[in-house]
């Protein structure tokens, strides 16, 4: 076992916009070859969310970041050591006539795309309520709006843990660092345009596995004409995958929250299925075992 990979289902609103045109605020969007349209979360904007949770959650150190060299970058005296956000998610500090130095993320994340298309819905805004108290005209705004379930997909490289160059962190360190990674996904949240949408997942599946390796990934989709029911088919072929000679079936599990999505009851066709709650617990086991703490 080195690397765990899971992906995730959550149910949101317009999570991410761009730069737009004029007084329209555009969501962050990609067409498919069949002309629909769909929206997305970057893997960035999740990245800054998960980091917020971290500092709110666990204190994680965030005064690691300077203007020293004539960028915006990490520190250079800075380690792994000093930053959680550092050791999971890479970094590059530069010097002048030094060259750069770079550390690839260990845990490493895909945007979160739509399960369903959009179709242009607009919400138009003023800000009457504030110009009539000075009497003057209202600013005018139009936001495209787009509620879906979306779904991102979260892989990470157990032995490149608290690892880089001369630092090797303790067992006990490296594990906490990555249960408490499982911890902000389970309550993951994001702000924006004064919201507060609940990216917590209403569906996750995964599990550990002998290389990490993101194998959900492009598999998670809704079935056509049908309420709120997953695709099982693509999900029951996807665990047949072979890893040095056996299946992914009996290290995967599902976890989910009852209500959301119509075939639920056929989740244990997939993988021993429960709660979310149960899934994180589950990791967590997985984790302590593979530090041996």
């Amino acid at each position: 076992m080195k690397g765990i990979t899971f992906s995730v289902i959550f149910r949101a609103n317009s999570l991410n916009y761009g730069e737009g045109t004029a007084n329209i605020s555009e969501l962050k969007k990609f067409h498919r070859g069949n002309g629909e349209v769909y929206t997305f979360a970057s893997r960035q904007s999740l990245r800054y969310d998960i980091v917020r949770l971290g500092n709110q959650l666990f204190d994680w150190n965030l005064n690691v970041v300077d203007k020293a060299q004539g960028v915006v970058q990490f520190k250079p005296d800075c380690t792994i050591e000093d930053s959680v956000e550092m050791d999971l998610f890479g970094y590059m500090k530069t010097k002048a006539n030094e060259g750069a130095t770079k550390r690839s993320a260990v845990v490493r994340l895909s945007h979160a795309i739509s399960l369903e298309p959009y179709h242009s819905d607009l919400e138009f805004l003023n800000n009457m309520g504030l110009s009539n108290r000075i009497n003057e005209d209202a600013n005018l705004a139009t936001l495209e709006q787009h509620v879906s379930y979306y779904t991102y997909t979260l892989t990470i490289d157990l032995a490149r843990v608290g690892v880089d160059q001369d630092i090797n962190l303790p067992n006990a360190e490296k594990a906490t660092r990555v249960k408490q990674l499982l911890e902000i996904v389970k309550l993951l949240n994001r702000e924006i345009k004064g919201r507060q949408e609940n990216l917590a997942p209403l569906f996750i599946i995964g599990g550990a596995y002998p290389i990490p390796n993101p194998f959900f990934q492009g598999r998670i989709a809704l079935l056509p004409n049908e309420k709120d029911q997953l695709n099982l088919d693509l999900l029951k072929a996807t665990v047949e995958t072979t890893v040095f000679g056996e299946t992914i079936k009996e290290k995967t599990r599902i976890g989910y929250v009852n209500g959301n999505f119509a075939n639920e009851m056929a989740f244990n066709q997939v993988a021993e299925s429960g709660s979310v709650d149960h899934f994180i617990d589950y990791l967590k086991g997985k984790i302590d075992e593979y530090f041996e703490v």
